[in-house]
């Protein structure tokens, strides 16, 4: 633990500044600038585009054609979300009025626009791009693509030296504002298999995987915004693991239903936190006691490295469950985030991790473990 710690402090000590802005976000400001004079009549010279991400003046918009502006920049193509900016939110320094012109070029602007929180309008319809609620980082079963080697510490699932795995995706079906205000809503899917391995058995055997699927339903209002969802769980042994140890394993029919909500607020900086709870049903085994408890803070740096599209990144997630007398199950991760906007902003995370409680892996979940680990995490 005490390395993991040195290792996070090193990483968020490295100096780092923006980059310039792509060409991607000239095409964005251009279109952006041609769509309001056609439509509105109006020129916004507060009008800024840096990553995909267009930024505008509240005091440019009136309470008439606030949120039908917002919509208009939204649909654009390219456009990853759009903010409004108050005159506290305005960079010091001194930036283009061309709007065709990206000042994300400009160090002091960009840093300025990252380290602030502001509203957000995102792209609206059917199957839109980005979520209202941001992925948890340090959450071992939220849904994403995955690749991670970890060592066990003492008490392990079967061996010291596992690898995990995980396919999934939150996926919006579609997302409207909630009359005519910037409060926004969605609705979708969230499903995944996250499965792990005895890397040190002769053919790196499958010890377990966990099937979650659900229908969820996500809301954003500002700097707030929450997630809840209906789900299935599921846990199978790998055959091979099942063969080595049928005569020390009681195998459990782990199967159950839940609901749960998460609420989230972004604070200035990049920090965040977050919590929530929930409960199954539909239980097996029927002892299953079902409450739980989830809650955490996460940092994704508003400073990019000056050599890469890549920022800090860490979180801290904690689950207390009633079935194991809500002891803290810690996660601790942190790490690099490569970022690629202008692709469906799409996110590369490497990260170390640690863990320490009772095994996020389904059948294990009576037993306490301890691991270090270092993961590759993909997020559309």
């Amino acid at each position: 633990m005490r390395r993991f710690v040195l290792l996070t402090v090193a990483l968020f000590w490295i100096p780092a500044t923006s980059i310039a802005a792509s060409p991607d976000d000239v095409y964005v400001a251009g279109y952006a600038a041609g769509s309001l004079k056609s439509k509105f009549g109006i020129e916004l010279p507060s009008l800024v585009v840096s990553e995909g991400v267009i930024s505008v003046s509240v005091e440019d918009l009136t309470i008439e054609n606030r949120v039908e502006i917002l919509q208009l920049l939204s649909e654009i193509p390219g456009v990853i979300a759009v903010e409004m900016l108050s005159a506290a939110d305005q960079p010091a320094a001194t930036a283009s009025t061309d709007p065709a012109i990206s000042p994300a070029s400009n160090e002091t602007a960009t840093i300025a626009s990252l380290a602030t929180t502001r509203p957000v309008l995102f792209p609206t319809g059917l199957l839109p791009t980005g979520h209202l609620f941001k992925p948890l980082l340090a959450d071992p079963r939220w849904a994403h693509f995955s690749a991670a080697y970890r060592n066990y510490v003492g008490n392990n699932l079967d061996g010291n030296h596992n690898g995990s795995v995980s396919f999934g995706e939150t996926i919006p079906f579609y997302r409207a504002n909630l009359g005519q205000t910037t409060i926004q809503w969605e609705t979708g899917l969230q499903a995944a298999v996250f499965s792990d391995f005895n890397l040190g058995a002769e053919s790196s055997d499958l010890i377990n995987s966990d099937f979650i699927a659900s229908a969820y339903a996500s809301m954003r209002a500002g700097k707030f915004s929450a997630f809840s969802r209906i789900y299935h769980q599921s846990s199978h042994l790998g055959d091979e693991f099942l063969l080595r140890t049928q005569t020390e394993l009681k195998r459990i029919n782990l199967s159950y239903e839940g609901i749960d909500l998460r609420l989230s607020y972004e604070l200035p900086h990049g920090f965040r936190v977050y919590g929530g709870g929930g409960g199954i049903f539909h239980k097996e085994p029927s002892t299953l006691k079902p409450w739980s408890v989830q809650y955490g803070v996460e940092l994704r740096s508003p400073w990019r490295f000056d050599f890469a599209a890549a920022r800090p990144i860490m979180a801290v997630d904690l689950k207390n469950y009633e079935q194991t007398n809500w002891s803290a199950d810690v996660s601790a991760r942190a790490g690099i985030q490569f970022e690629n906007f202008q692709t469906f902003g799409r996110k590369l995370q490497f990260m170390l991790e640690y863990f320490n409680g009772n095994s996020p892996t389904g059948q294990f979940y009576i037993d306490k473990v301890e691991y270090l680990g270092i993961g590759a995490h993909y997020h559309y």
